[in-house]
């Protein structure tokens, strides 16, 4: 069988040619082309959002001194914050504070029981039930220094009794529960215990 174009007719000769071409870039674009081209379009498409990124990073780049001085003011309100909303349960200070209170105000503390804590979700509380011993006018100076403490101290369940037999500096016994508040160290809060798997 003889399959020699060159004695085929010049139309028949051009038309297995145009055919072989067409195979060949038909091949070459499935091949080679297309799977280029959409590795090209891929590579452009994650370079664009790498440019998005470099173009988030440099505005928040040029935001960075904000963002260091508006940290700094936070820290100042954080700790002016930490006077008023201490992060320790430092009973010890807060008896000493009031001991240095009622000594101010003529006042003696008889006693002084601290209760337990009632936690929240940001601070606990810890109230302490307090029994005085002086004058009616004294107690009133007593607690008004100790609204002007920076610490928060809310005193409530006030009672007040003459007493039976009253002298010149103790005329009156007082008792009140003295509550003050302490910040919950996030990072020290226990995380929940997982649901027990049905």
């Amino acid at each position: 069988m003889n399959l020699s174009l060159s004695k085929q007719p010049w139309y028949v000769q051009l038309a297995v040619f145009c055919a072989l071409s067409l195979a060949a870039i038909v091949a070459f674009y499935f091949l080679y082309a297309s799977p280029a081209q959409a590795d090209a379009d891929a590579k452009t498409q994650k370079l664009q959002q790498l440019r998005v990124e470099i173009d988030r990073g440099h505005v928040t780049e040029r935001r960075l001194p904000q963002f260091e001085r508006e940290a700094k003011t936070l820290e100042v309100k954080l700790d002016a914050l930490k006077a008023v909303l201490p992060e320790e349960k430092d009973v010890g200070d807060l008896i000493f504070r009031m001991q240095q209170l009622a000594v101010q105000s003529n006042l003696k503390i008889k006693s002084f029981k601290p209760g337990a804590a009632i936690s929240r979700q940001t601070y606990s509380e810890l109230p302490s039930e307090i029994e005085f011993d002086g004058t009616y006018h004294n107690f009133g100076l007593f607690l008004d220094r100790l609204s002007k403490l920076s610490r928060i101290i809310n005193v409530s369940d006030i009672t007040i009794k003459a007493r039976d037999k009253p002298e010149v500096s103790s005329t009156v016994t007082a008792k009140c529960t003295a509550t003050t508040y302490v910040l919950i160290d996030p990072s020290k809060v226990p995380a929940a215990a997982p649901k027990a798997a049905r």
